[in-house]
């Protein structure tokens, strides 16, 4: 099953008249390579990076620009302002507008909607949904950040997760991500010497929280109930895979991660996924 080379074409989307415009990215098959900084303050934040059937991938560029941060929140609604607002740190406000303007300009491509028109809701554990004239709209999409770095999926159908992390210095990580692993997952991870160690438990850690946050379930998943498939453990890139106490539905599972972050997509494969079951 090869992931599609074509690229979501942003360019078209209808995002008000300030001249902003969207540059897509040529999807690849392995990685998401991030944006590099914009030398335009026309330039948008955000790029494609990979697709896959009919998901897609968009790395949102956050690092600091006073014209797209105005310019992003703008294209909030009032209670996303009014979100806005209660950040204290000026990175969680940039954080939010920067994302979450993204965000609404992806989706309202995918649905051909007035961005005055999608707004979103939170289901019964805390992931939205999207919205338009208060109809609940027929598309999935996720979205992740860490540092300057942000991943937003989105799909026409099933279930979808993505997650990035920054690999930084901790002083306790093993002690930190062990909590959330299986001794399948331990016992992976011993085999690994000492220099590559914080490496695999970032690898780990994201596939494990992609996969947790398309089953939508919020903080009431305990992630030690189940375990990375075993092909991903032993390095493979991608991989198809089944719950053993769901096996009638199929998921997609892919390694996102380069050279400046950890990251990892999981979709629920339907019958549009990929054009078959």
């Amino acid at each position: 099953m090869e992931n599609s080379q074509r690229t979501h074409q942003l360019s078209s989307i209808p995002f008000g008249t300030s001249g902003i415009r969207s540059t897509a990215m040529s999807a690849t098959t392995s990685v998401c390579k991030p944006t590099t900084q914009s030398t335009s303050t026309e330039e948008c934040w955000w790029r494609v990076c990979h697709q896959v059937g009919s998901a897609t991938v968009v790395h949102v560029d956050l690092s600091p620009c006073a014209l797209r941060e105005r310019y992003a929140a703008s294209r909030l609604n009032t209670g996303e302002q009014m979100h806005r607002y209660r950040f204290r740190s000026a990175h969680r406000k940039r954080e939010f507008s920067l994302c979450r303007a993204a965000l609404r300009a992806i989706v309202c491509h995918r649905l051909g909607c007035l961005n005055r028109d999608l707004s979103f809701g939170l289901s019964h554990y805390g992931k939205p949904f999207a919205l338009v004239g208060g109809t609940r709209a027929p598309v999935s999409f996720n979205l992740s950040h860490s540092g300057l770095h942000g991943l937003i999926a989105v799909d026409r159908a099933g279930r979808i997760g993505v997650d990035v992390e920054v690999r930084l210095p901790h002083p306790d990580l093993l002690g930190t991500v062990r909590t959330i692993m299986t001794p399948l997952e331990t016992r992976t991870l011993s085999r690994f010497p000492k220099s590559e160690k914080d490496h695999q438990l970032y690898r780990i850690w994201t596939l494990k929280e992609a996969i947790a946050k398309a089953l939508g379930m919020g903080f009431s998943l305990d992630l030690t109930r189940f375990s990375v498939p075993t092909a991903m453990l032993d390095g493979m890139r991608t991989c198809e895979f089944r719950f053993p106490h769901a096996p009638s539905t199929r998921w997609r599972l892919e390694d996102l991660g380069n050279s400046l972050y950890a990251a990892a997509l999981v979709l629920e494969l339907t019958q549009d996924s990929f054009g078959r079951s």
